[in-house]
């Protein structure tokens, strides 16, 4: 791990470095691992996030922000934010991980960024944690659009599609992974008449299919 470029990149320097280390090792690498952080940063990144969200659309209901704050703080946003940051390569994972792909599987980097989040709590305050969410998360809220995302993708998709009068997607569970209680699930969305095919993964089959939908409707707006 490369503490000093990875503390650069995420905008904040540990007074604490034994916090980032404990927040980027997986359950897999032993028993000092990035659960309870991750269980601390996931309830800090909802408070960021609705505090920016509440201060960004003063006319949005609380209906409305609530579904902004889940769009920002499911899986497929963490994993964004993540690969951005590069925590894969900084990830201590067992053996098994490894070899499975472990440090590119979009829920261990969720978990590891909700961690670090979860760490500079602990190191430095809600102040800080507070600041490099906002900083981290600038290109998400510059990018939102509360109409569209009014709706879960699935339905979005859906309209998308039935507006070009194509077929609807196909959904098929490819893998599952982990114990029955901790179980994660990758689904496929395909549309034959497109030629798109996507993947997406989550600790539900809904939410594995909610982000391949999302990814499907990108790819297909461009």
């Amino acid at each position: 791990m490369n503490q000093e470029r990875l503390q650069q990149g995420i905008g904040y320097r540990f007074s604490e470095p034994g916090l980032l280390v404990q927040a980027l090792t997986h359950r897999s690498h032993g028993t000092h691992h990035n659960e309870r952080l991750e269980f601390l940063g996931d309830s800090v990144l909802n408070c960021v996030v609705a505090a920016e969200l509440f201060e960004r659309f003063g006319a949005l209901p609380e209906g409305e922000l609530s579904r902004l704050r889940a769009h920002l703080v499911r899986q497929q946003a963490l994993h964004g934010v993540a690969q951005a940051l590069g925590l894969g390569e900084h990830l201590q994972l067992g053996e098994g991980e490894l070899k499975s792909g472990g440090s590119r599987r979009p829920s261990i980097l969720a978990d590891a960024f909700e961690a670090v989040v979860g760490a500079i709590f602990l190191d430095g305050g809600f102040g800080a944690a507070r600041e490099t969410v906002r900083r981290l998360y600038e290109p998400l809220l510059a990018d939102l659009d509360p109409q569209r995302l009014g709706k879960d993708p699935k339905t979005l998709l859906q309209e998308l599609l039935q507006s070009r009068r194509i077929s609807l997607p196909q959904y098929s569970v490819v893998a599952t992974r982990g114990a029955a209680h901790h179980q994660s699930f990758e689904v496929e969305c395909l549309i034959p008449q497109l030629s798109v095919r996507t993947t997406g993964s989550g600790n539900s089959r809904r939410t594995a299919e909610q982000e391949a939908a999302m990814r499907a409707f990108e790819q297909i707006r461009g």
